[in-house]
């Protein structure tokens, strides 16, 4: 199985849309790049992690980010 991976890029109608890779259809579509940028993470965090690819309206990739699992089932330790 591959990396889990989402897209925010602009939808041709308006807006922002977060999609996984090779989906038909878009897990959301936002009235900014920002609020898409904010699902596309939480949508990761809660999937165990992974990595947002982010589009510009020129259609290139603009920034990338890895976002970690929203739940760490067993956290390290404070050893201070």
């Amino acid at each position: 199985m591959g990396a889990n991976r989402r897209i925010v890029k602009p939808n041709p109608d308006g807006g922002w849309d977060v999609s996984k890779p090779g989906a038909e259809r878009a897990s959301g579509h936002f009235g900014t790049q920002h609020e898409a940028i904010d699902r596309g993470r939480q949508i990761l965090g809660n999937d165990g992690g992974g990595e947002l690819t982010i589009m510009g309206r020129d259609g290139r990739i603009r920034d990338s980010d890895t976002v970690p699992p929203g739940h760490d089932p067993n956290p390290p330790k404070d050893t201070r």
